[in-house]
């Protein structure tokens, strides 16, 4: 059937050509240009010549000029040319290459500082090159990516671009790309929930999501005691950049509401992430302990908990010690008699009443507990030496000048006239007084600290520290080792 088909159409080629003189071949039945005798229409196929080797050219009998084949093995390469025969001899016809069209453009996006550019691929391109000026030659390689990613621009500013598509026979023409930057703006940003909040500290910190345009500069968080608080109030800052940071916010008052915010600074100004509320804890202690300082903590085998802070090297308890355990669990004496012929550990409270005076100014015990192996400092503490103390003052500018920055502040449980007190160091020193050995009495709460070291001056007498409220001094002496002092404990 098929070839009766072919058959037919053949002949009716040969009867159009006898009955026309033309032939029109097309899907849209429209005649053949009148200066055609063929004409072929078609958008999607081409018209094929006869295909032979330069030996089947050789053998056509009497070629008329204009005759056209596909000569397989003929051209400079051997892969093939169009030929024709004009005035006696076959000729090649020259093979142009085709290069490809100029790149379409598409939409290009725009942000502050960055356009990423966009463009839609061609026929035959076998690469792309790209250039903020009109020069091929100086154009970066795209290969076959068809967007380029352009960074580091100024806000709000026009911009117009080259790209080119390529093959091996040459380039396109430029296609023009222009778009504008986004308008800068602050940077943008979200506050981190508050941790860790005490009676005089508090974390927090923030995520910047977007620099505006312009570096970031500054970043932290401010706060302050309404809404809305801004770099104007008390703030911290935590560096430059993008990404998350954190903030310790220090200074605060106990059991007071505060605001917070994390704020970002660019040179388009400040931006500023969602406010968040806290309320510090309330300082059930009543100690005046330095509210710019970050304190850590530590737990006694009683469950006594106790602030702590760094000083240089060292970290030391800030409150005097309370427990009335060894660190294994085994009990100190309470003992509220004579303490003149004791060679074992004991404690007392000032005046015997523990209600009133344990929480602030902690017990007082004689040097056989602190000596005791089974230790009465809490697990990777111990009692200070005689050389920790002393470095603990040296760091601090000398014996005349350290006293002042170790002593807390006010009138509370100092008194007066706590001469040049500052609690710069956050140390807290509290007047607890003391206890005799003999009959037992306490004496000069309010106005006299002394504390034990583990260090021995000779078999009868060990070192002591001790700082009054009349004077910035801290004083070094020793004292039988009967007497009821205060203990502090520095961090193994």
């Amino acid at each position: 059937m098929r070839n009766k088909t072919s058959l037919f159409v053949f002949f009716l080629l040969i009867k159009s050509s006898v009955l026309f003189s033309q032939v029109a071949i097309n899907a849209d039945g429209s005649n053949a240009n009148s200066s055609a005798l063929l004409d072929l229409k078609s958008n999607n196929k081409g018209l094929l010549p006869p295909r032979m080797t330069h030996v089947d050219m050789s053998l056509i009998p009497n070629p008329a000029d204009g005759l056209i084949v596909y000569c397989t093995d003929c051209g400079e390469d051997g892969n093939g040319v169009l030929s024709i025969f004009m005035g006696g001899d076959w000729k090649t016809l020259t093979s142009n290459c085709l290069k490809p069209l100029a790149p379409t453009i598409k939409q290009s996006v725009p942000f502050t500082t960055t356009i990423v550019w966009d463009w839609q691929g061609v026929p035959y391109a076998t690469g792309y090159k790209w250039n903020s000026t009109n020069d091929f030659a100086s154009s970066i390689q795209m290969d076959t990516m068809t967007t380029k990613t352009e960074t580091g621009l100024a806000c709000n500013t026009a911009y117009t671009r080259y790209v080119w598509a390529y093959n091996s026979c040459g380039n396109s023409v430029p296609s023009t790309m222009s778009q504008t930057t986004l308008t800068c703006s602050v940077p943008t940003l979200t506050t981190t929930a508050a941790s860790s909040i005490g009676t005089a500290t508090a974390t927090s910190g923030g995520y910047i999501i977007g620099d505006g345009g312009s570096p970031v500069t500054t970043r932290g968080v401010c706060w302050g005691t309404s809404p809305n608080p801004t770099i104007a109030n008390s703030k911290t800052t935590d560096g430059a950049g993008m990404g998350i940071f954190v903030s310790s916010l220090t200074g605060l008052t106990d059991n007071t509401t505060y605001y917070l915010r994390a704020y970002a600074t660019n040179s388009n100004g400040t931006g500023y992430g969602n406010g968040i509320m806290i309320k510090t804890l309330a300082n059930t202690s009543g100690i005046n302990f330095n509210p710019n300082l970050t304190y850590g903590t530590v737990t006694d085998i009683d469950g006594n908990v106790y602030k702590t802070i760094t000083i240089g090297t060292q970290t030391w308890m800030a409150e005097n010690l309370r427990t009335t355990k060894y660190s294994n669990g085994d009990p100190i004496t309470n003992e509220t008699g004579n303490w003149t012929d004791l060679e074992t550990g004991v404690y007392c409270w000032y005046s015997n009443n523990e209600t009133q005076y344990k929480a602030i100014y902690g017990a007082l015990y004689n040097w056989f507990a602190v000596a005791d192996s089974r230790n009465i400092a809490p697990s990777g503490w111990h009692v200070a030496s005689d050389a920790e103390w002393g470095t603990l003052i040296d760091y601090l500018g000398g014996t005349s000048l350290s006293g002042d920055k170790l002593k807390e502040i006010g009138l509370s449980h100092w008194l007066a006239p706590n001469t040049g007190a500052t609690n710069s160091s956050g140390f807290t020193v509290l007047p607890g007084g003391y206890r005799s050995y003999g009959d037992g009495s306490f004496f000069s709460l309010g106005s006299y600290s002394f504390y034990w070291t583990n260090t021995a001056e000779n078999a009868v007498y060990m070192w002591t520290y001790y700082l009054d409220n009349s004077n910035a001094d801290v004083n070094r002496t020793s004292w039988a080792k009967n007497f009821g002092f205060s203990v502090r404990c520095v961090k193994d």
